[in-house]
């Protein structure tokens, strides 16, 4: 399929950052990373992904049935299948017999739900506005399809382009700032929002707005196991901590990677099937680990300080970027850096402890505000 997904994707070099806090813009390119071997990456339309994704399953001879809701899923005693229950547009139901069941629901967590296995993230709280826009100002040159993350009071903003010409941007803020959007329409706060950044501001000087504007709120969450002895939660239906780095394509597809040689391995020898799926609950794991430090920290000072005037001692900034370009599945060592780099931040917090308290402890009271029963979603 790599045609296929060449011909939709965006080019994507690296990323950039852009803090009010720092005068200079401080760029990433993914071919300093630690493996020199894929220095580029693809920003894809998910909609167009996976239309390219199921013709393919097609086309391989997979049944794929379109214009139907699955309602139930039933585990069939003794662990020998399930019954999956679905309803077709024209209202008519079928029971399909299955040995696997697949949830690759995303964050509808299809399974998590009715299994009550989903849990709210209790280490991160966030909220997100979000919508597409045209004529965005694009970097030149192959910096074109780049990322830019830019910092502001409430949280940070992504603009991400697309190859179509469109831009998706939003902003991830503190749920107690979405909440002051009160009467005012989605439109109306994201573009005052937007105004909050200046950098921002001026690459949508011209921009039009091509899309419903959205917003979601203490999306943070992960289910408590990711598999039974007869199905597995892929992708999102697991967990889905923050659209930062765009991480969701890359740990979806990876999860289905090893969820495909897992479902293999329980029906053709039964007998390797605990040590398989217990080798894809720890790679499910991997993913959301490795990116939810990075994540939590991110309004933090020091952490801003750090990724504004990155250092490459004991090679901690090409392990970074390995982790920004999803190098976090091969034997690629960057498990090491990344210890000394959080050591590094630890040492520098305490050179600035004031500070650091005064972030940490803002950061556990939006955590706590967030958890309150009832508190909006």
């Amino acid at each position: 399929m790599a045609d296929a997904v060449k011909a939709i994707g965006m080019e994507k070099w690296g990323a950039e950052f852009v803090s009010p806090w720092h005068e200079h813009v401080q760029s990433f390119e993914f071919a300093n990373a630690m493996d020199k071997c894929m220095p580029m990456a693809y920003q894809v339309r998910r909609s167009e992904f996976d239309e390219i994704l199921i013709r393919n399953a097609e086309a391989k001879n997979a049944r794929v049935v379109e214009g139907c809701e699955v309602k139930a899923v039933d585990f069939l005693p003794g662990h020998v299948g399930a019954l999956v229950h679905a309803r077709h547009e024209d209202g008519s139901t079928e029971a399909v017999r299955a040995r696997f069941v697949v949830d690759a629901s995303g964050r509808d967590t299809f399974l998590g739900n009715r299994l009550k296995a989903k849990q709210r993230n209790r280490s991160h709280a966030s909220a997100a506005i979000y919508a597409h826009f045209s004529e965005v100002q694009r970097r030149p040159g192959k910096a074109a399809g780049n990322i830019t993350v830019y910092w502001f009071d409430h949280g940070w903003m992504w603009l991400i382009p697309l190859a179509d010409g469109m831009t998706s941007v939003g902003a991830v803020t503190r749920p107690d700032y979405l909440k002051t959007r009160k009467q005012k329409s989605l439109e109306q706060f994201l573009r005052e929002t937007i105004a909050l950044c200046a950098p921002l501001s001026e690459r949508l000087q011209h921009a039009r707005l091509v899309s419903a504007v959205e917003a979601t709120g203490n999306y943070s969450y992960a289910c408590d196991h990711s598999h039974g002895s007869n199905y597995l939660l892929l992708g999102d239906a697991y967990a889905f901590i923050d659209p930062m780095f765009s991480s969701g394509v890359l740990l979806a597809m990876h999860s289905a990677f090893v969820g495909a040689d897992t479902i293999d391995t329980c029906l053709r020898h039964p007998r390797r099937a605990t040590a398989a799926l217990a080798h894809f609950e720890q790679t499910a794991r991997i993913g959301p680990e490795v990116f939810s430090w990075l994540i939590y920290l991110m309004n933090a000072p020091t952490f801003r300080d750090m990724f504004m005037n990155p250092s490459n001692i004991f090679r901690v900034k090409e392990a970074l970027l390995s982790v920004l370009a999803g190098d976090l599945y091969r034997n690629t060592p960057i498990r090491g850096p990344l210890l000394i780099f959080k050591g590094i931040y630890y040492a520098k917090s305490l050179r600035s402890p004031r500070r650091a308290w005064k972030s940490w402890r803002m950061r556990k009271a939006n955590v706590k505000r967030a958890a309150v029963p009832g508190a909006p979603d």
